[in-house]
């Protein structure tokens, strides 16, 4: 299980994400980390409500973000998310975000996920079965 999985997502910069500038803030660059994980998990049949039904909730305990460039409004974007595949219980998914006008590099990040359970919220310490079988389906050469 050494394939990595990948989608690109792209994201037009809403009037509502800039300051008086027209800068993007920084916060949501985690926000377009989000739509790439949600994006990706779409493609590869990998929702949080996938998880949900499996009894799994899945919050984030880190995230990191490196920022290159700034945005604007206006601009569009291609949110590249790679899942990490990883033997522990969690998940890691790194990004990096292009603007699409010139193809330069924006930022990058990385998240890590835990799985708990839906209705303790007691950390799991092995990968959930649903998830050893989504693995087995998206990761298997």
């Amino acid at each position: 299980m050494h394939k990595k999985l990948s989608h690109i997502a792209e994201i037009d910069v809403r009037f509502n994400e800039a300051d008086p500038l027209g800068i993007v803030w920084h916060g949501h660059y985690i926000r377009y980390f989000e739509d790439g994980r949600e994006a990706f998990g779409k493609k590869h049949q990998l929702t949080y409500l996938d998880f949900y039904r499996n009894g799994i909730v899945v919050p984030i305990v880190q995230v990191h973000c490196d920022f290159k460039r700034v945005l604007r409004y206006g601009h569009s974007i291609r949110v590249h998310t790679t899942y990490i595949n990883s033997p522990a219980a969690k998940m890691i998914f790194e990004y990096k975000i292009f603007d699409t006008a010139n193809d330069e590099l924006v930022a990058t990040g990385r998240s890590t996920q835990v799985f708990m359970t839906r209705e303790t919220h007691e950390l799991l310490l092995t990968v959930p079965p649903f998830m050893e079988a989504w693995k087995e389906k998206w990761l298997s050469d």
